[in-house]
Parts: C-alpha cells; sequence; structure tokens
C-alpha cells in the first residue's frame, strides 16, 4: 500500500513552567489548539501555504516558521527525497503563554508522521520539536512540545536524549487558565531573567518541585497547594502583567491551590480541587484585569490526557 498524500493533526495548547518546573514541566489543555494540515510533495521541499486564524501575519518562509522548521529537520534526518507543504490553522494566540508555537510545530510533526513510510516513535518528534522552540524563545526546552505532544502533566528530565516522566493527575485536580489581551514575546520573557540562582532559592525551588511531585503521586492537595510557589521565575516577570499582583491575591482567596503566569505570560493558570473552584477561581482571575481594563479569554477544566492526535488521513 501506498503512504498517504495528506493528514491533518490536531495539537492542544499547553500551560509551561507549573510555577515550580521552569522549562521542565506542563501540562496539556483539552478544547483549544492549533490544526496543522500536511500534503506530502513531489518537491524537496518544504513550504508553508497559509496561516489562519491569527489578526497579524505569520512568516510564510519555512526556516522562520515552527512548523516549518522542525518538518526541515525532519527532511534532513531521514533523508527524504519528498518535501511537505504545510497549513496552519491557529487557535492560539501569539505570545500568550499557552503553547502556541509547540502546537504549531508538534502539529506539524504529527500530521507530517503519519505520511512517512515508516513512521517515527514520538521521542523522536519530541526531539525535532525542540528546532521549533530554539526558533520561537532561543532555548531547546521542553515543557511545552512534551504535554503537547504527549499530553497529561509532563516532566521533561533531560532534553537529549529525551528522559521523559509522565505524571499521575489527581482526580479531582482542574486547571483555570485566563488570557489577558495583551502579548508577551517569549524571548523578551527570557531576556530579562538573571542568569544566576541564589543557594538558598535553589534549595526552597528544588523542594517546591519534589514536594509538588510527590503530591502529585499521593493525591495530597493541601502539599500540592502548599508547594506551588515560583520563588524564582514569577518574581521576574510578574511585571509583565498589569495587575498580577491583584489577580493572584485574588485566586488564592477565591480558593485556588496556587496560582503563577502560564509558560512566558502573559497568560496566567490557577490549580484548584474540584470543578466549582474552579469557575468561582476563574471569576475572581477575570474581575481583576477587568478592573485594568484588560478583556479576558477564560477556560477551566481537567488537565487534558490526550497530546497531539491526528483526526483526518487520506
Amino acid at each position: 500500500m501506498s503512504s498517504p498524500r495528506q493528514a491533518t493533526a490536531f495539537a492542544p495548547a499547553t500551560v509551561a513552567n507549573v510555577a515550580v518546573g521552569f522549562d521542565i514541566l506542563g501540562f496539556a489543555i483539552g478544547g483549544f489548539g492549533d490544526t496543522v494540515t500536511v500534503r506530502r510533495i513531489d518537491e524537496p521541499t518544504v513550504r508553508i501555504a497559509s496561516v489562519t486564524g491569527l489578526p497579524e501575519p505569520l512568516p510564510l518562509e519555512a526556516a522562520k516558521n515552527t512548523a516549518g522548521v522542525v518538518l526541515i529537520g525532519l527532511r534532513e534526518r531521514l533523508g527524504l527525497e519528498y518535501g511537505f507543504e504545510i497549513e496552519i490553522r491557529k487557535g492560539i494566540p501569539l505570545g500568550s503563554g499557552m503553547g502556541g508555537s509547540a502546537a504549531s510545530a508538534v502539529g506539524a510533526l504529527a500530521a507530517a508522521n503519519a505520511l512517512l513510510d515508516q513512521p517515527l516513535p514520538r521521542t523522536d518528534l519530541f526531539s525535532l520539536s525542540l528546532l521549533g522552540e530554539t526558533l520561537a524563545g532561543g532555548a531547546p526546552h521542553g515543557d511545552n512540545v512534551g504535554p503537547c505532544l504527549f499530553g497529561g502533566l509532563l516532566l521533561a528530565r533531560r532534553m537529549d536524549p529525551p528522559d521523559l516522566v509522565q505524571l499521575p493527575v489527581p482526580r479531582q485536580l482542574r486547571a483555570v487558565l485566563v488570557h489577558p489581551d495583551i502579548c508577551v514575546s517569549t524571548r523578551e520573557a527570557r531576556a530579562i531573567l538573571r542568569q544566576d540562582v541564589s543557594m538558598r532559592g535553589f534549595i526552597d525551588q528544588s523542594a517546591n518541585l519534589a514536594a509538588f511531585t510527590a503530591a502529585c503521586f499521593t493525591g495530597d492537595y493541601d502539599l500540592l497547594g502548599r508547594s506551588l510557589e515560583d520563588l524564582v521565575i514569577e518574581p521576574q516577570r510578574a511585571r509583565l502583567i498589569p495587575g498580577f499582583a491583584e489577580a493572584k491575591a485574588a485566586a488564592l482567596a477565591a480558593g485556588a491551590l496556587g496560582f503563577s503566569i502560564s509558560g512566558a505570560g502573559p497568560s496566567v493558570f490557577a490549580l484548584t480541587r474540584g470543578d466549582e473552584m474552579a469557575n468561582r477561581v476563574r471569576n475572581a482571575i477575570s474581575a481583576v484585569f477587568a478592573g485594568h481594563s484588560l478583556r479576558c479569554e477564560e477556560w477551566a477544566g481537567s488537565i487534558s490526557l490526550k497530546g497531539a492526535l491526528v483526526v483526518e488521513c487520506n
């Protein structure tokens, strides 16, 4: 049988860092993401036919687009004689802190993989997806592409070779995600970070990550809440988000287990126990941003255990 000529994949939005795991921890969000269609073409090249769903244009030059650069890497790694044409339907705003660059890259790889004569394992797709993160943010971090590809709550212990750890998600754990209508560039948000961490900060943040991981395995919501505190990155980036301190205070007062910045921001997230609490926290956060004249997009629900998925192949 000949290989299919066209495939479409959906890649979900993600929350990266999760307060305690800068560049290594993230989870997938159900309900919205990027949809990428890839066609196998005879020409030995990668080209982007269109990008839709955004008010502003994205680069159509493959080497300057995360979906394009990962398929260039795929062709080079496998020595393919044929190429790919890509159509991207963006469901994640640019500069939102919801893993939009990762979703385009992962969606392109998942779709292209379905067109290969011998599809690659997902760990290989993870390695290729890091090319997109390097293009978008200047560093090959796995906290977005990992959960986007595999779903769930994922710890990328090592990038090369990949060592990916799927953490259990406590049954009643819910996530709240609120995106105020401003844009924060990942590169700019990384550029403001200090390059060193104090010994005290290293110890305390390590303790929080260890305790958070233990809480996921034991279902200890109190421990999860006590440990969900970013002592290193959040204090440096909070100033990029108007009303951040007020929103955090409001979320915690409404019963959130913890609250922090999603990825590079400006989106913020909270974790809660149960749906009722999630809706109460979502409303509290949105009210703060409304007071700062910021329109918001909001989401609340379970962490999605599904990663990128091929939805059509022919």
